[in-house]
């Protein structure tokens, strides 16, 4: 196969950035689409050439690393499916891919089709976890959970964050991220004592990172390899909803009347 690809090429965040077309040769349809830019930056270092810089580290669709856009498509045009996991089998000799970062606010340029994908992190290190003692390793009996919720909790847990959903969202929201990280601990029975405490500090974060807001599009769950449903987003807006009401409701029990606080202030 011989295909052209059409790539952003971006030196630092601060440099503006441009597509560069090259001329890939002999691609076999069993390569993945990151052993064809392997292919291209060899070439590439052998003219003395920059090679193309792009993100990855197991390459078998499990540590979200790599990602990018193909042809205005996150991960390509196949579905459940991350970069390292697409092989060329899917395009037609001498078709030209266009190949582009992330583009969100949240994710800001680094180089070429790398992007800084920390803001995810941050959501995590609020609330994305379970406080158990330290210790000996509880027995996997002591707390049952039935299959179904099992199923549900292991659904969401599969997100990657590989941040795909953000891409293709029209307004860069991480809904489905935040809503998986969420959805995934409250449904075990281990995470609901800080289910509220969750909620609003994941949201809370979301929103400081500067992410837009749902509206309820889908295009998120459409390219999410892991094929995150949206119902995730739906325990993420009860769990908040219900952790706001709550906070509202014990502020006010601690706020006096105001006959008794007018009284008290004369």
């Amino acid at each position: 196969m011989k295909l052209t690809l059409k790539i952003w090429r971006q030196k630092t965040h601060k440099d503006k950035g441009a597509f560069v077309s090259y001329t890939v040769d002999h691609v076999d349809p069993e390569m993945s689409m990151l052993e064809c830019l392997d292919v291209l930056n060899e070439t590439l270092t052998e003219r003395g050439e920059e090679p193309v810089a792009f993100e990855h580290d197991c390459r078998e669709g499990i540590c979200g690393s790599c990602g990018f856009m193909i042809n205005g498509v996150a991960h390509g045009p196949e579905r459940a499916t991350t970069v390292c996991q697409l092989t060329m089998r899917h395009f037609n000799d001498g078709q030209e891919l266009v190949l582009e970062p992330w583009r969100a606010k949240a994710f800001p340029a680094i180089k070429d089709l790398v992007v800084d994908r920390r803001s995810f992190d941050r959501i995590i290190e609020s609330g994305g976890y379970i406080s158990v003692s330290t210790g000996q390793a509880p027995d996997g009996n002591t707390i049952l959970v039935g299959k179904e919720t099992a199923d549900q909790a292991m659904d969401a847990a599969a997100c990657i964050g590989c941040g795909a959903c953000v891409a293709a969202c029209p307004n860069a929201a991480a809904a489905l991220f935040t809503g998986a990280k969420i959805a995934h601990l409250s449904i075990l029975p281990q995470g609901k004592p800080e289910r509220d405490r969750r909620a609003l500090h994941m949201v809370a974060q979301m929103n400081a990172e500067l992410f837009g807001n749902c509206t309820n599009i889908g295009e998120c769950t459409g390219v999410c390899p892991k094929e995150i449903p949206l119902e995730v987003i739906a325990t993420m807006n009860r769990d908040y909803l219900r952790a706001s009401w709550k906070k509202r409701e014990d502020l006010e029990a601690t706020i006096p009347p105001a006959t008794e606080w007018s009284a008290n202030r004369t």
